[in-house]
């Protein structure tokens, strides 16, 4: 078998699905000839998927310094989206999403808890920012060795509020005014 970059127990993650367990490394006839497959199990909603290996996309998870990266992109304050519409705002953010970069997902996150302050998030919005959280909640609590929980506790982004967040600061998590989604 050829070189591979992950092994069965590894967890990866697989862009716009979050973070999987390799469950196991096949090797099927495809178009008259042998292809080797990763089978990830998503940890998020149990689904099996099969990926050739070769496939870019699938990513370690993020290591300490990227997650101060995240943590840094979700302080800033500044965004410019007041000129921008909705449906450009969405594609926009679907893609960073479909990256499975986890700077550009933590840039969509913050940038819809800004724009909820300031107005209701339309059905599509509140979805994606639904979707960036569970992303970054299940990978920032994987790479910093944490239950789920305690790493919800620890990073609510119920609470988060950037504007809130003075520079520097450690991410506190004050309450805001609107703790819905």
């Amino acid at each position: 078998m050829e070189n591979l970059a992950f092994r069965v127990g590894d967890k990866a993650v697989y862009p716009a699905h979050g973070v999987a367990e390799v469950t196991g490394i096949e090797s099927h006839e495809v178009g008259g000839g042998k292809q080797t497959f990763y089978i990830l199990r998503i940890l998020d909603n149990g689904v099996k998927v099969m990926i050739p290996t070769g496939t870019n996309g699938l990513r370690e998870i993020m290591s300490p310094e990227e997650v101060d990266e995240v943590f840094d992109v979700l302080r800033e304050k500044e965004i410019s989206v007041e000129s921008t519409t909705w449906n450009r705002r969405y594609r926009e953010y679907k893609d960073k999403i479909d990256s499975g970069d986890p700077k550009q997902i933590a840039e969509v996150l913050r940038d819809l808890l800004l724009l909820r302050n300031d107005k209701d998030l339309s059905f599509g919005e509140r979805k994606m920012l639904d979707t960036a959280k569970a992303l970054l909640v299940k990978e920032l609590s994987i790479a910093r060795n944490m239950r789920e929980g305690r790493g919800r506790k620890r990073s609510s982004f119920r609470s988060f509020s950037p504007a809130e967040t003075p520079p520097g600061a450690p991410w506190s998590g004050r309450p805001v005014q609107k703790t819905s989604f």
